[in-house]
């Protein structure tokens, strides 16, 4: 793996390196790591690379890197920049013969993100995409449970993303990860919708098998001053006449990393909360149903990505080592010539497309005067 970005002040980067090499399946060997010289140097100093593996530009790392020998050079590029930073380099890693996991949202736009699906398709390499609560294994149950019908008829979805982090007006502090998220040429049209509500589409359609046909939308902007939203409430709905509720907010104060997800259907009901990953709730009329990693019969889809015995708490690092371990074996079956496992699924492009269409959807009928709004009257 090749990284561009993550130096050792940056926020996600070092989550990402340490997901990628969980598995022993993806080594280190080569990265520019930020726009500073000096910088990318220092972290590829900490992270012991050798100074011809440490770049200045993503350019220079994939250009230099294609003329090593094959089993030397990097096989795939892992991107973890800020959003308008995505783009360019995954482009000219395809377009160069190199595999790309990318972080989301996977483009600035949304004609990035239809661009960058023609190159994947053209290229016919292996592309990835870090929605990451995705690899966690009771997700994969629950998408299993909803498969085979366990729930009957889906009947209504929410999904639910408060953090509290920008409450205050932290981009004029000197906050690095809210300067950019709050800036449009950085981080896109979107500020929360794009950081996190992407994560919660992305899940609701992953878990249920359904995609967002339409929705209504109301964005706002709490903070004075700040040039994106900051919270937003979206009424959803889904193929075969399934309705839903998503909710993503910075501004809830309180609230740390609490994404949830509540699926209704004709026969039951499932619940699932980011922070505390291993719970999946079965419920009915008449009770509820615990279903947690290696207690009973677990899916074949959850099993492929637990890793510890019963009662040993699996987080954060595993659920996003399940995305690059899945990654890695699609690179591998790739070079092999032969078909990925499906078992072993991850993020593609067209959920990278979809998120970018349903930021700017959210933004349309957020600022559609024309949409139904019934004053309520005593």
């Amino acid at each position: 793996m090749g990284q561009i970005g993550g130096s050792l002040d940056a926020f996600i980067g070092a989550v990402h390196r340490r997901a990628a090499v969980l598995d022993n399946e993806i080594e280190l060997v080569c990265g520019v790591f930020s726009q500073s010289a000096e910088k990318s140097k220092q972290t590829g100093k900490a992270l012991y690379l050798p100074d011809d593996r440490v770049y200045t530009s993503f350019e220079e790392m994939i250009l230099r890197e294609k003329e090593l020998p094959e089993g030397e050079r990097m096989d795939f590029v892992s991107i973890v920049t800020p959003n308008h930073m995505h783009f360019p380099p995954a482009k000219m890693a395809l377009e160069n013969g190199f595999h790309v996991i990318c972080d989301k949202p996977m483009t600035l736009n949304l004609q990035q993100a239809k661009d960058l699906a023609q190159i994947v398709e053209q290229t016919g390499l292996v592309f990835g995409l870090t929605h990451n609560y995705t690899g966690y294994p009771m997700v994969k149950e629950a998408r299993d449970m909803v498969r085979n019908g366990i729930l009957g008829p889906l009947r209504k979805i929410v999904v639910e993303y408060p953090q509290g982090w920008l409450s205050k007006d932290e981009e004029h502090n000197d906050y690095k990860q809210a300067i950019w998220r709050t800036d449009p040429a950085r981080s896109g049209a979107a500020g929360c919708m794009g950081d996190i509500g992407t994560h919660a589409e992305n899940l609701a359609e992953y878990i249920t098998g359904l995609k967002i046909e339409e929705l209504c939308a109301d964005l706002s902007t709490f903070v004075p001053g700040r040039q994106l939203d900051d919270d937003g409430n979206v009424l959803l709905r889904f193929e075969g006449g399934v309705k839903g509720v998503l909710h993503a907010s910075q501004i809830s104060n309180g609230e740390e990393n609490s994404l949830k997800i509540f699926v209704y259907g004709e026969l039951g009901g499932l619940e699932w909360h980011q922070m505390e990953p291993n719970t999946l709730k079965y419920k009915t009329q008449e009770g509820q149903r615990i279903i947690r990693p290696n207690v009973g019969n677990n899916s074949a889809a959850a099993k492929a990505h637990i890793r510890l015995p019963a009662g040993h708490p699996e987080g954060f690092f595993e659920a996003f080592a399940n995305i690059y371990r899945n990654f890695a074996f699609a690179v591998k079956a790739h070079m092999e010539g032969r078909e990925a496992d499906p078992l072993y699924d991850f993020p593609s492009v067209q959920d990278g497309v979809r998120g970018l269409a349903f930021i700017d959807t959210v933004i349309a009928s957020s600022k559609d005067d024309s949409k139904k709004w019934t004053k309520f009257v005593e």
